[in-house]
C-alpha cells in the first residue's frame, strides 16, 4: 500500500490543524457558509430615572442591582458590591446622584446631591477625572437622571444633547 505523495501530506496536516483549531477555539465567531455574522451583544437600552426610582437601587436588597449617578449619568456599580453594597464603605453614594460627594471626596449626607454650586476648580477637575477614569471606565451606564434631561418645572433641558452623552445610541431610544 502506498503512502501519500511526498509533500502533499505536509500541506494538508497544517491546514487540517488550523481547521480543527478554528472549530474548537472558544470565543472565535463561527463562520458558516451563507450565514451573516451575529451582531455584538448589547445591554439593555438606557433609561430615565426619577429620584424615587433611583433610590430603589441603593444596595439594600440582595437581589437588586446597585445603581448610583454621577453628573446625571446612572451607573450599575453592582460589580463593586464590596465597595457599594449594604454596609460597604461607599454605600452612602448609591441610590442617588452623588455628584457633589464624588467631587469633594465626601460621604457627608449634605454633599450627597447633584448640586455642584460653589465647587472649586480643583473639585470640578477631580469630579471630571473620577467620572472618566473610575465610573465610565469600570461600570456600565444604565440611564440618566430625570434632572439631567428635564428642568425643575418638567420642561426639557435644552442643554441636554443625547448624542453627546456617554454610550448613548439614539437607535436604542426610538
Amino acid at each position: 500500500m502506498a503512502g501519500p505523495a511526498p509533500g502533499r501530506g505536509l500541506r494538508l496536516r497544517p491546514l487540517a490543524a488550523l481547521a480543527l483549531l478554528l472549530a474548537l477555539a472558544p470565543g472565535l465567531p463561527a463562520a458558516r457558509a451563507g450565514q451573516a455574522p451575529r451582531p455584538a451583544e448589547r445591554g439593555p437600552p438606557v433609561r430615565l430615572f426619577t429620584e424615587e426610582e433611583l433610590a430603589r437601587y441603593g444596595g439594600e436588597e440582595e437581589d437588586q442591582p446597585i445603581y448610583m449617578a454621577v453628573k446625571g449619568v446612572v451607573f450599575d456599580v453592582t460589580s463593586g458590591k464590596e465597595f457599594y453594597g449594604r454596609g460597604a464603605p461607599y454605600n452612602a453614594l448609591t441610590g442617588k446622584d452623588s455628584t457633589r460627594g464624588v467631587a469633594k471626596m465626601s460621604l457627608d449626607p449634605a454633599d450627597l446631591t447633584h448640586d455642584t454650586t460653589g465647587l472649586t476648580a480643583e473639585e470640578l477637575k477631580s469630579l471630571d477625572d473620577v467620572f472618566t477614569t473610575v465610573y465610565k471606565a469600570k461600570y456600565p451606564i444604565v440611564g440618566y437622571t430625570a434632572r439631567r434631561i428635564l428642568n425643575e418645572d418638567g420642561s426639557p433641558n435644552l442643554d441636554f444633547k443625547p448624542e453627546d452623552q456617554p454610550h448613548f445610541d439614539i437607535k436604542d431610544e426610538f
